[in-house]
């Protein structure tokens, strides 16, 4: 199971902890409309090859559109002992 974070969550988890690791994993053309700022760009098709950009120590939040890609990729973290992974629930559309 994924554990999610509705927005004020996760901004409220960010301004505690600077530590946070924010994904986006969105495709390129996605950043180009809108992105949060700070965040990490790894499409989830590229995550595999780009967890060493990660620390597995280090808590993890993943967004994308809408919240099923981020949700994949927190499963795919969990896998690869990634312990404290969460995906922004409503993406982007919600962080307004």
């Amino acid at each position: 199971m994924v554990a999610e974070l509705s927005p004020s969550q996760a901004k409220s988890l960010i301004g505690q902890n600077p530590d946070v690791q924010f994904v986006d994993v969105r495709e390129p053309h996605e950043r180009l409309a809108c992105a949060i700022p700070g965040t990490l760009h790894i499409p989830l098709g590229a995550l595999p090859r780009h967890l060493h950009k990660l620390d597995p120590e280090r808590p993890v939040i993943v967004h994308c559109k809408s919240g099923m890609r981020s949700a994949a990729a927190c499963q795919l973290l969990r896998q690869l002992g990634f312990r404290e992974v969460y995906n922004l629930r409503g993406g982007i559309d919600a962080w307004a």
